[in-house]
This record gives structure tokens, sequence and C-alpha cells, in this order.
């Protein structure tokens, strides 16, 4: 092998070790990208040859080629021993854990990583490797709801024994209002969907008013039963309790599952009860909403009509909700409720002994 500032001279070994390296596809990337730019200076090409076909840098080639004229193959090895492994002592550790439990003294809520590494003295990839391991997460935030009810064990059975053991010649119905819900119109139109883009509403809109939405889901059947009405009233509410009875002249008794509003508790509803001692209401404890079989249904109609609705008057959503109630009852399907953790405040056996 001879050296010239115009291209290299190889040795048969040479180029068939550097070959093998060129086309190797297990070796690192830059051994091979090293091989082929030696190669392609032992065929006579140039620097702005090589530079154009390797993408690479003329110093680079330059660099490359002394490294090969001084050492041979072994000259292309890479020299660079990498940086050493980083650990984190406990005792930084343990300050980590213990700052991330604290309010940031900023005044802000929780902390970010690039916030506790400035604070700690250290990168904040480091911060998140201590986090990632302590499985924290200061960014997240989850919401809870616990009942302060005295008697919650006794009416969560009542209300979980409807569901799971419903008596026989009985209905029962989830009944619930949504109130509120407003008749919102777009003041630009809305943008449809195509590849690469999602549907786009614009931001401001008109107000045409709200309305209330009285729901009793099926338990048996999981059909829905709806009426919407102008305000939320005890009267609206007894005068869908009646469409209730007047669809089941079937039942023996009606089990009526509700939350504890005051609208649901008043003279008016005391006198329908009187009248009607088929209808038998079961209160769900306080706070225990999710007792109520048609808060599921609640969720699914915000999602598929109300969030992204566009409505042009009160008339016009309500046509809305009823068409959507009409075509939910052709696919409605009873909704399979299951107690998971029976440890949790409600007894297996007092479970097991409920009947109606």
């Amino acid at each position: 092998m001879q050296g010239d500032n115009r291209y290299l001279v190889l040795m048969d070994e040479q180029k068939v070790e550097l070959t093998k390296w060129a086309q190797s596809r297990s070796m690192p990337a830059g051994d091979v990208f090293r091989a082929r730019l030696i190669l392609a200076l032992g065929a006579g090409q140039t620097y702005v040859e090589i530079a154009g076909s390797l993408q690479t840098q003329p110093a680079t080639i330059s660099f490359w080629k002394q490294r090969f004229l001084a050492d041979g193959i072994d000259g292309l090895q890479s020299r660079h021993r990498g940086s050493a492994p980083r650990k984190v002592t406990p005792a930084v550790q343990a300050r980590i854990l213990k700052k991330t439990q604290q309010a940031p003294p900023d005044g802000s809520t929780h902390w970010s990583c690039r916030k506790m590494a400035s604070v700690i003295g250290v990168s904040k990839a480091t911060v998140q490797r201590v986090w990632a391991q302590a499985r924290l997460k200061p960014h997240r935030l989850e919401s809870y709801m616990a009942s302060n009810d005295p008697d919650f064990e006794t009416k969560a059975t009542d209300i979980i024994g409807l569901y799971m053991n419903p008596p026989q010649h009985a209905a029962v119905f989830c009944v619930d209002e949504k109130t509120a819900i407003q008749a919102l119109d777009r003041k630009d139109p809305v943008l449809p969907m195509s590849p690469g883009r999602a549907e786009r509403h614009g931001f401001e809109y008109y107000r045409h008013g709200t309305l209330s939405l009285y729901a009793a889901l099926d338990v048996r059947s999981g059909v829905v039963h709806g009426k919407t009405a102008a305000r939320h009233t005890s009267d609206e509410f007894v005068d869908f309790l009646k469409t209730l009875v007047d669809r089941t002249h079937w039942a023996r008794e009606i089990h009526v599952v509700l939350d504890n509003l005051s609208a649901h508790k008043t003279k008016t509803v005391e006198a329908f009860l009187a009248d009607h001692p088929q209808v038998r209401m079961h209160f769900t404890p306080t706070y225990s909403s999710w007792l109520n079989q048609v808060e599921l249904w609640f969720s699914k109609i915000q999602r598929d009509v109300i969030s992204r609705g566009v409505f042009t008057s009160v008339a016009d959503l309500a046509r809305k909700l009823k068409r959507y109630i009409k075509l939910y009852a052709k696919t409605a399907k009873p909704i399979r409720w299951t107690y998971s953790n029976p440890k949790r405040r409600i007894r297996t056996s007092v479970l097991t002994e409920t009947r109606y």
C-alpha cells in the first residue's frame, strides 16, 4: 500500500477484507461506511464523487484516509470509548422522591422533570429515570368519589341485588335526568373529515336554548325510554313515571333506581306513589351515581349525539335525541353487571341473601 493525495493503492488482502465489511449486513453501520469510503478511494474516485455517493464531507474522507495510511484496516476501528454509565446514588434518588411528594416552591401544583432537575442539580433524564422506577407521574391526576352515606352498604346491596337477581313478574328501570342540554349551532360551516384531516368545527356558536332529557333504562332488555322537557320539575318527573307505568301493565311490581335529587322526593311524587303502590323507589347512596346503569347510557348519548352535534333549534335537538333513542332500541342489549370486589364495603353474604 502506498499513499497519495488523490487515491490509494490497496493490496489484494485489504480489498477482500474491506469488501466483506462493505457488503456486511450485521456489522455496525460506521464500519460499513468507512470500508466503502476506503474502497472508493482505492478505485480512484475523487473527494467530490465520494462525498456525493456516501453523503459525507471532504474533511471526513481526509480524516479516515489518514487513519488508514497510518494503521491500515486497524485504523478504521472506532476509538470512542463511549460515555461512562451514569448512576444516581440512593441519597439523590431519595431526595428526588421526597421532593416529588411535596409542593414545588414556585407555587405551581406539581413538578415537571425540568423543574425538579434544576432544584436537585441533575439532568432531566435522571429525574425521568427515577420517576419511572418509582412509578411516579406528577403530571397525572385522577379523581375519586367516596360516599359518606351511613347506609351505603344496605342501599348498594339492594340495588345490586336488583341487577343480579331481578324479581319475577317485575320491571326494573334505572331512571335519571340529563338537564340543561344546550342546543348549540355553529356560526361557521363544519369542515368534513378527509384523509389526513379530522372533522373541524368553528370556535363560535349560537345558543338556541336548553332542554332536559328524562331516560329510563330497562334492566332486563337494555332498551331506553326517553322524554324531553323544557323544564326540569317534579311534575315533569311524575309525568315520565306515568308513561313507564302505562308501558308495563304486565308487571306486578315496578322497581325504579334513581338518585337523591330533591325533585324525586316532593309531595307530588309521594302522591303518585300512593296512587301506584306497585311502584317502588330505590335511592342510590349519596355520591354513588355509578350504581345507576342509566348513567352509562347517558355517557354514550353524550359522545354519540350531544358533544359534536349541531342543532339549529331546541326542537331540532329534541328531534335528534328522540331519533337516537328510537334507533338504539333496535340493537339494545342489557348491561352485564358484575361486582368483582365484594371485600370493598359490601359483604358477599349480604348480597347473596337479598331477595325480592
